[in-house]
């Protein structure tokens, strides 16, 4: 991209620009996965639709720029949704980071020999273990973690799904940028 006029500084905006549309995407998909009627069969289980926008900006910009990401994911859309500073937010913003940091370790560490359904796997269990823990902590109530297996089989196809659609998205995206 140095070869475009503008350079270095037009480099930086464009990618600033691509990181304020993720965020835009992971907020709308954020929003809109929470007025889903997903039946519930497992309190707290969730599609985790976000946390496409996630997977792409840690494969495509880095650790760093992903967790701008789901970190300024969960703050706006806590406050589109209204639940800003509730228990659900703090959920919600708990797991969202420490899942993100968790796939760029994997992706990093395992270049190459895991593919982005493995790193979202990955991504899906550390983020239900986050929350878990995070709600048996506030609620001070350990035995919520009985729910722990039904939400790591709940995280598998999940983190199947946001793999293979952060996979198509990776794909589609190198075709339009060259």
């Amino acid at each position: 991209m140095s070869g475009v006029r503008g350079g270095r500084r037009h480099s930086r905006t464009l990618r600033l620009v691509y990181l304020a549309i993720l965020v835009a995407m992971a907020m709308a998909l954020h929003t809109v996965e929470g007025m889903l009627p997903v039946p519930h069969l497992v309190p707290g289980a969730r599609l985790g639709l976000a946390n496409i926008m996630a997977l792409y900006a840690v494969v495509s910009f880095g650790l760093a720029p992903a967790m701008a990401v789901s970190l300024l994911r969960t703050l706006l859309g806590s406050l589109v949704t209204g639940t800003f500073l509730t228990f659900a937010f703090f959920l919600s913003f708990s797991g969202a980071l420490l899942s993100t940091g968790v796939m760029w370790v994997v992706f990093r560490a395992a270049q190459g020999r895991v593919s982005l359904v493995g790193v979202s796997v990955a991504g899906a269990v550390v983020h239900n273990l986050t929350q878990l823990g995070m709600a048996a902590y506030l609620l001070r109530q350990w035995a919520i973690l009985v729910y722990l297996p039904y939400l790591l089989l709940f995280a598998v196809p999940t983190g199947m799904f946001v793999g293979m659609a952060a996979g198509r998205l990776r794909r589609a995206t190198a075709r339009l940028v060259g």
